[in-house]
């Protein structure tokens, strides 16, 4: 969940695409847009409680439709892990103009979903097979299907273009590097030395002692880190469904996977190795990448990617 800006850059490549349905009358149907009518959620305005299959058992993920395309579904994968899709909801304010179809979703373990506290179900393969499973009970095929992921929901798009890339007819990662070990380098190389030296310092007391609860942690990180390259909009403007998604976190599956530091990836955080920049080149759908000058990633590793996979374009 790193920069809330950029994700409406999708916006714009998106509406691209729903031109070029205009032009070539394959769908422009105002009234469609709107009408629920024949869907099956209907009644629930939209939200589907998808049943997931895992070596723990079954349990129940959250989705909610908003519009109808048939050739342009969007589902949005938020970061984290243990985030919402509650920051994402900026989306209501341009998708619906373009007439894109998109899909809030909430992972396993987050907000509206089932939470089962169950650390055995916390890898990035397990996630990628509930992703698919979310595509097949929404109907989700390579004629329509658009996937955005952004920051962590970056590692797991492009690991599903990875195993299920026939499925997509296209791939859009915001704000995600695809080393973690990469993104290490550039936080403490670039992005540290950035901050006021004596705040760097303190933050790094605190990290050696491995004091992260405490309250001069996050009042440091708030204040001078987030506000630079998280959100560039003082804390006191911060959108409501920012605040939401924060104080929605689920907390124990973000440390187990990231770790505490907002400066890396620490400890024994189960993401620290993760590294697929040798598999790049087998992703052949197009994709588009998105990075920006004030970001917790590098944007420069964001534009590399793009030139990696076949078929990629770069936003910055």
């Amino acid at each position: 969940m790193k920069k809330l800006v950029l994700i409406l850059s999708l916006f714009l490549i998106l509406q691209s695409c729903s031109n070029d349905q205009k032009a070539n009358n394959t769908w422009d149907d105002e009234s469609t847009y709107l009408d629920y009518s024949d869907r099956d959620d209907l009644l629930s305005g939209g939200v589907k409680m998808i049943p997931i299959q895992t070596s723990a058992g079954e349990f129940k993920v959250w989705t909610k439709r908003m519009g109808n395309n048939p050739s342009i579904k969007v589902l949005l994968l938020h970061g984290g892990p243990g985030a919402t899709h509650e920051y994402f909801e900026a989306f209501d304010s341009y998708f619906p103009n373009a007439k894109i179809e998109y899909y809030y979703y909430d992972q396993l373990e987050s907000a509206y979903s089932d939470q089962p506290n169950d650390s055995s179900l916390w890898s990035v393969d397990r996630y990628v097979d509930e992703v698919e499973q979310v595509r097949k009970a929404l109907a989700l095929d390579n004629t329509n299907f658009y996937l955005y992921g952004q920051s962590w929901g970056g590692i797991l798009a492009m690991e599903y273009a990875l195993k299920y890339q026939d499925n997509l007819k296209g791939l859009i990662v915001s704000n995600m590097m695809a080393s973690i070990p990469d993104y290490i380098k550039y936080t403490n190389d670039v992005l540290g030395p950035q901050l006021d030296p004596a705040v760097l310092v303190e933050i790094r007391e605190l990290e050696e002692k491995g004091d992260f609860g405490n309250p001069r942690y996050s009042e440091l990180v708030f204040t001078n880190y987030y506000p630079e390259n998280f959100l560039r909009m003082p804390l006191e403007e911060w959108p409501n469904p920012v605040n939401r998604a924060f104080a929605h976190l689920n907390l124990d599956l973000y440390v187990t996977m990231q770790g505490p530091s907002e400066f890396g990836v620490v400890g024994d955080a189960k993401l620290k190795d993760w590294d697929i920049t040798a598999e790049l080149s087998k992703i052949s759908i197009p994709t588009l990448t998105i990075g920006g000058a004030f970001d917790t990633m590098d944007p420069k590793h964001m534009e590399w990617i793009a030139s990696e996979v076949q078929k990629g374009q770069y936003l910055f």
